[in-house]
């Protein structure tokens, strides 16, 4: 699993994928979390601009994501 640290209070489902090199653009991020390809905490999610948390993680195909702060 890849930690992907923020340094603001929370960052969007399609911009997490987009910094962890998972899509290369906004456009292939939104296509991927509109079919249910994206999971959140465990649960599909279909809404890219879902604000994710420290301790969220996000899972697309083998891809496993989580949040954390960057000053922990």
């Amino acid at each position: 699993m890849e930690t992907i640290t923020i340094t603001t209070e929370y960052i969007k489902l399609q911009d997490l994928l987009k910094l962890a090199g998972v899509v290369y653009t906004g456009g292939e991020a939104k296509v991927l979390i509109q079919e249910g390809a994206v999971t959140v905490n465990g649960a599909v999610c279909t809404q890219r601009g879902k604000k994710l948390r420290p301790g969220d993680t996000v899972r697309l195909g083998d891809a496993a994501l989580t949040v954390q702060y960057a000053d922990r």
